[in-house]
């Protein structure tokens, strides 16, 4: 113990600001590559990793094994190239969300304002959320905010109408030609029908008491995990609405709430590059309904 104390005094007495900075920056790197992979199913293989390597290294130094030895030392520019293979997808997200946060930019950004036309919107979508949850018919709703969905919009029906929720029944309608996929709501009107969504790579929806979710709630969870946009969906089975922004989905809302929630999306708001790095890197987590 005493040898312990010694050795562990003569460290602190070693450390300057550079060597804190240094512990700083690498502690920094762990949080930030561990907060990315946080419910999805990465966390899991990183586990696998994690014990591997903790695995070998106790076997390479408490055990004398030469050819077990030289066999890890020969595999391990192996893993060190499988590991990017293994975790492309999470580390492309990561990619994507830091170049969404603009880091590269010094322009000052400004949410546009919630003008009348907005709100009127905004009221359009949750009386037509309203009346879908009625009729139990399913749909989901993308509203772009920031991030562009130009990409998603070609993968379905153009259209560039106004937000009607006369409109929004009909292309939700059951066995209506325009039912099945997603609509997407950019710059005040209906830019397109039947989009197709990217699917959640995250452990969320599979860790929740209801596990019977469909493509619906998967598709409006994987485009918010790729962009700031907001998706409601309205469930087919039980009527219930959900939304989803930043990787999280909040379910089985009322219409008033679902109003507050969208209409605190929207606000004016005057925000500064850093403030949008912050909460596009590290976003909000909103306590779901189901905790």
């Amino acid at each position: 113990m005493a040898t312990f104390l010694d050795n562990l005094l003569y460290i602190f007495q070693r450390l300057n600001w550079l060597s804190v900075l240094d512990i700083l920056l690498v502690t920094l790197i762990f949080f930030a590559v561990l907060y990315s992979f946080r419910d999805t199913q990465a966390m899991v293989l990183l586990r696998g990793v994690i014990f591997l390597v903790v695995t070998l290294v106790l076997f390479t130094t408490l055990v004398e094994l030469p050819a077990f030895s030289w066999l890890v030392q020969n595999a391990l520019p192996a893993l060190l190239v499988a590991i990017p293979v293994v975790f492309a997808p999470e580390i492309r997200r990561a990619l994507e969300r830091l170049g969404r946060a603009g880091i590269f930019t010094l322009a000052a950004t400004t949410a546009r304002p919630a003008d009348a036309d907005t709100a009127k919107v905004l009221r359009a979508i949750v009386e037509a959320a309203t009346r879908l949850s009625a009729r139990q018919h399913g749909a989901l709703i993308v509203i772009q905010r920031q991030d562009s969905l130009e990409q998603y919009i070609e993968t379905g029906v153009q259209m560039r109408a106004h937000v009607t929720p006369e409109l929004l029944l009909q292309i939700f309608y059951p066995d209506t030609p325009l039912h099945d996929g997603a609509v997407i709501i950019a710059e005040g009107r209906i830019v397109a029908a039947a989009c197709v969504m990217p699917l959640s790579a995250s452990g969320v929806l599979n860790r929740s008491p209801e596990r019977q979710m469909g493509l619906r709630h998967r598709a409006a969870l994987g485009v918010s995990e790729v962009s700031d946009a907001v998706s409601i969906v309205v469930s087919e089975q039980s009527g219930s609405i959900s939304i989803s922004h930043a990787g999280r989905m909040i379910r089985r809302i009322d219409p008033e709430r679902l109003e507050k929630i969208l209409a605190a999306f929207f606000r004016p708001e005057m925000t500064t590059p850093q403030q949008v790095w912050v909460k596009r890197f590290f976003p909000h987590r909103p306590a779901r309904k189901d905790e």
